[in-house]
């Protein structure tokens, strides 16, 4: 072995031996090669996942930690094969000099890898009884519902950062299985993996839905713990969004599985906000942050009215009103300044839901406006004819989408107006000479 693969292998076995004192939200480690996943990769955050899903299960079987790392390994060789990303080569041989490790540790003997997907299946049952996960859930919420936790929050927290670890980790362990059939034929897949073990996982991975990442309030989540969503102003806006009795009626299976559907839901199917792709995941987050960030504004604005708590809070309509003024002034003031009648004919007479649904879209519009929103005009404009569709739009029964935004696929709000805006103003720009510094003199 030559010098530099012996000073490697010394720095891998130092790195491994290494105390991990960090831990993740589930509190799992976050150090050693699970979290120095480089992210060049493009799905390094589902390899950082598998990685310590296996740190997790290490001392449970070695064997199937060593079938995570094997997969782990191979996503990393598909996604680089040349290893041209930075930091890449570095991963893959820290993780192939795991690999061995954890294969010199095994009994003498070859290693018989079809067997892979028999003995994960085996193990995602006998993990299931170890943790009686059946009934970890039910016993988290009759803790919370009790009242039993009052003042001793701590012990809620460890009861529910334990549930999340264990559904996380079978959530991995159910999508490398998964991913694993994909190589076999159709039949053997059928045969390694019955149909109950199929519903089983299912059901398990239903119960991962507050394992959604979010920023201050989890919105698409079921979080037990998170104590801003019990804030009664926070509870008041929440509420009003989903108020959409008025709204056209949406398609079955655009509905969210997760929470009910509100306004944000309803302009999204309508305009194209978000689109439903793995590349394009960022519009999804588009519509997340403005859903949390119409519900800042609402619940703060709902706090400074000191109204009093109630069962059920409702949102004030002076809070309305005000997030309405403050986030539409440009709007008016450019309604003014052209004399053109705004999209309401007598602000006295729209209603909270309507003036919600107007600051939802302007919001949406501004999100996923690019360099666009550096045109506070144009903005304007865009909004200006976008309501009006969707007040056309509300007279419905069923919910149409925008014939402004359709494409081929479907609709898309960044294709069919943001894109072409674009291209002009980058044109303009390509054709505009750059400044001149100060004290040049043009001869």
């Amino acid at each position: 072995m030559s010098r530099p693969e012996e000073l490697w292998e010394r720095l891998v076995r130092a790195a491994l031996r290494s105390a991990r004192g960090g831990t993740d939200a589930y509190g799992r480690p976050t150090t050693g090669i699970a979290g120095n996943v480089p992210s060049s990769l493009a799905n390094s955050r589902v390899i950082d996942d598998i990685l310590r899903a296996a740190d997790e299960i290490q001392d449970d079987d070695p064997n199937v930690a060593r079938i995570l790392c094997e997969h782990a390994y191979s996503m990393a060789q598909n996604l680089d094969p040349n290893s041209e990303g930075r930091g890449v080569l570095q991963f893959k041989t820290g993780l192939m000099s795991v690999i061995k490790q954890k294969l010199a540790k095994r009994e003498a003997g070859s290693i018989d890898r079809s067997q892979d997907i028999a003995r994960l299946q085996e193990f995602y049952r006998k993990y299931r009884e170890k943790h009686n996960v059946d009934q970890l859930r039910e016993d988290e919420m009759k803790l919370r519902e009790s009242g039993a936790f009052s003042g001793n929050l701590g012990e809620l927290e460890r009861k529910t950062r334990k549930r999340k670890r264990i559904f996380a980790t079978l959530k991995i362990l159910g999508d490398v299985l998964e991913q694993m059939t994909r190589e076999v034929s159709p039949e053997d897949a059928e045969r390694l993996i019955p149909e109950e073990l199929k519903r089983v996982m299912q059901s398990d991975a239903a119960m991962t839905e507050d394992l959604i990442a979010y920023n201050i309030i989890p919105l698409d989540t079921t979080s037990i713990t998170n104590r801003i969503v019990a804030l009664p102003e926070v509870r008041a806006a929440v509420s009003a969004l989903k108020d959409i009795r008025g709204v056209p009626k949406l398609p079955a299976d655009f509905v969210p599985p997760v929470r009910s559907p509100d306004m944000l839901d309803f302009l999204q199917y309508v305009f194209g906000f978000q689109l439903l792709t793995v590349t394009d995941n960022w519009q999804k987050d588009n519509v997340s942050n403005q859903r949390e960030h119409i519900i800042h504004l609402l619940a703060n604005e709902q706090s400074r009215l000191r109204i009093p708590d109630d069962t059920e809070p409702k949102l004030d309509e002076a809070a309305v009103q005000g997030v309405f003024l403050k986030s539409l002034d440009n709007y008016i003031k450019w309604c003014n300044y052209l004399v053109l009648q705004p999209v309401w004919s007598n602000l006295e007479s729209v209603n909270k839901e309507k003036k919600l649904l107007f600051v939802s879209l302007y919001f949406l519009v501004w999100g996923e406006a690019a360099n666009i929103r550096f045109l506070p005009e144009c903005l304007c404009y865009i909004f200006h004819h976008m309501a009006r569709e969707m007040d056309e739009i509300l007279r419905e029964q069923i919910t149409k989408q925008a014939e402004s935004c359709k494409t081929e696929d479907g609709v898309s709000f960044l294709e069919k107006v943001i894109s072409p805006l674009y291209e002009v103003v980058a044109a303009k720009v390509d054709k505009t000479p750059a400044p001149r510094p100060r004290g040049e003199i043009q001869l």
